[in-house]
């Protein structure tokens, strides 16, 4: 089996537990302007345990979180300083072999297909990839809901001429849960997705910020695309920790409460079945943390 890289895990939860000050409406972008050292610390401790990609703080610069005068006063300079941050930590880890991703968000709000604006997302975007392009190695767009948010990111980062990584969060409702055909949270389904990502020229297909119990399958459907294209293409997965009842409403309100039981050992036997389902990277979302990173890193060792 070819080498598993480990990607990092969520970042809230461990601002929080370095004591950064996370309140709304600015939630993780908070410890850009409030404790910049936190962030970079968060970035070590995913690197220390295990992670050879870690993502850049700027999920939430945008404007749902830190407001649209602050983004148009003082998103690029807080994109640059997150990009900053995270180069800073890999470029202090042993081996000179972690890479730095560009987060690129859901602009108008996770878990809301309803709100992408076509005509406005690459305003916001090109603030973001502007700011984050000269400390990243590729770039993330992450917690997608829909292939347009997808191509959005595409359009977004074209210009720069580093790789591109999608990643869609899914449907993970009883029905879906209980095997229903893998869905983004648009509807569409991951079949599409995955042909559209294999046109699109992306350098690998994730899906995040969902339940462990919804991933493989839309895995398997992924590479099942792949397959009768006769094309490969790295898939990745970093679920989440959420309870059940945290996906009532939208995303990022505040903080949900967490599985208790989704140890890192149960963690990584999920991702075990990822794994053996076609992908290559595994790491986590909210609520994932370095304990289960750590615990990804010793599963997936080379031996």
């Amino acid at each position: 089996m070819d080498p598993i890289l480990v990607l990092d895990g969520g970042m809230s939860r461990e601002l929080q537990r370095l004591g950064a000050v996370l309140r709304q409406p600015e939630w993780s972008a908070l410890a850009l302007i409030e404790s910049p050292e936190i962030v970079q610390q968060v970035h070590a401790e995913f690197i220390e345990a295990g992670a050879r990609v870690v993502t850049t703080n700027s999920y939430a610069l945008v404007p749902f979180h830190i407001g649209e005068a602050r983004f148009r006063a003082e998103g690029l300079a807080l994109a640059a300083l997150a990009g900053r941050l995270a180069r800073a930590a890999a470029d202090a880890a042993p081996g000179g072999e972690t890479r730095v991703a560009g987060g690129l968000p859901p602009v108008f709000g996770s878990y809301e297909p309803q709100l992408f604006d076509a005509s406005r997302v690459q305003d916001y975007l090109a603030v973001l990839v502007e700011g984050l392009d000269p400390s990243v190695d590729l770039w993330l767009g992450e917690t997608l809901s829909l292939i347009a948010e997808g191509d959005a990111v595409r359009q977004a980062v074209a210009g720069t001429g580093k790789p591109f990584w999608i990643s869609f969060t899914l449907r993970d409702d009883s029905e879906a849960i209980a095997g229903a055909e893998p869905a983004l949270r648009s509807g569409e389904s991951v079949a599409d997705a995955a042909a559209w990502a294999l046109e699109a020229g992306a350098g690998a297909l994730l899906f995040n910020c969902s339940a462990p119990e919804v991933m493989a399958g839309a895995v398997r459907s992924a590479s099942d695309v792949f397959a009768k294209a006769g094309r490969s293409l790295p898939i990745g997965v970093y679920a989440n920790a959420f309870e059940e009842e945290a996906d009532a409403g939208p995303a990022n309100e505040g903080l949900g409460g967490t599985r208790q039981e989704l140890t890192p050992a149960l963690y990584a036997r999920f991702a075990a079945d990822w794994v053996e389902a076609g992908a290559s990277m595994v790491g986590g979302c909210c609520g994932i943390g370095t304990g289960h990173v750590h615990g990804l890193a010793d599963r997936f060792r080379p031996s």
